[in-house]
């Protein structure tokens, strides 16, 4: 059993953790309101920017409409872009998000290329020798689209250069604080709810053709790449909260803990401490016996 000593240190040191994850839970708490906030502001807008497109791809003749919206006759490589955290601490969350991508694409049909966003990501993929041809990490703690359109414009354009015959991306939906779902959407060619659109006349009941001014052409060239680009920022609002919100349980999980360890150590230390009371007591007593005994047989002898 461990000493008096040992035992005062090792619950002085569990405190001293407790007090570093109650700061943690702290720091995520405000950091997850400001994102939920971000995240509201533009859930909307990417939306109903989604439903465009989805529209847009719904419209007869799509594969001579955009290039974005070609469906290609063979896929010879896969793109996957995989958002995750760039820190730690936030319990399973980015290794869930990297099983959920290996039970999707290890045994996938064709080679996958991998974009990981976030330094966890990009960490994980690469010790499973994966194909990760380029990283962005370290992104600013309230990213902006420009500060994140550069990830969107790259599978953009590999998908136009044909170095990607289709594009998924991977990350967290924000749902609540205690539960955040992986999600995989397919970004590139865009398929209508999750099915690709063999026959526009079975969905033209529901909708209706758009008119463009003032030229076709001209409004989605501007419109289709920069609404692909904004599902990337959505879905990086969406893990960044997602984040947050993990770390913030998981901080609080491990402050619980703590404490509840300091208890139980806080009790065994009183139960080894009076232990070690009565043992001295008790050597007390036996010495204090001993020394009677040792007066009086000296004593006697003087008589």
């Amino acid at each position: 059993m461990a000493s008096v000593r040992e035992m005062r240190l090792r619950i002085r040191s569990i405190k001293n953790i407790s007090q570093v994850t109650r700061a943690l839970q702290a720091v995520s708490a405000s950091k997850v309101r400001k994102a939920i906030a971000a995240l509201m502001g533009t859930r909307p807008y990417a939306q109903k920017a989604w439903q465009v497109l989805t529209h847009v791809a719904a419209q007869p003749g799509r594969n001579s409409l955009h290039p974005l919206l070609t469906q290609r006759a063979t896929v010879n490589q896969t793109l996957v872009v995989v958002i995750s955290g760039d820190r730690g601490l936030a319990g399973a969350y980015n290794t869930n998000l990297i099983r959920f991508v290996l039970r999707k694409f290890k045994n996938y049909a064709n080679p996958v290329q991998y974009i990981a966003v976030g330094r966890k990501g990009r960490d994980l993929l690469i010790r499973r020798h994966l194909d990760v041809i380029a990283e962005f990490s370290n992104l600013p703690a309230a990213p902006s689209f420009p500060d994140v359109s550069a990830i969107g414009r790259l599978a953009v354009d590999d998908y136009l250069n044909g170095k990607a015959d289709e594009v998924y991306l991977v990350y967290t939906t924000f749902i609540n604080m205690v539960k955040q779902e992986t999600t995989i959407k397919k970004l590139l060619p865009l398929d209508v709810e999750g099915e690709r659109v063999q026959d526009y006349d079975a969905l033209h009941k529901m909708l209706g053709a758009y008119t463009y001014e003032p030229a076709e052409r001209e409004i989605l060239d501007e419109i289709i790449p920069r609404f692909t680009a904004l599902q990337v920022y959505q879905a990086i609002l969406e893990s960044l909260a997602s984040e947050h919100a993990a770390r913030m349980v998981s901080m609080r999980n491990a402050t619980d803990n703590a404490l509840d360890l300091v208890t139980e150590l806080q009790l065994q230390y009183n139960k080894v401490r009076q232990q070690t009371i009565t043992s001295d007591m008790l050597d007390i007593a036996g010495g204090a016996e001993a020394l009677a005994q040792v007066v009086s047989h000296a004593g006697g002898e003087n008589g």
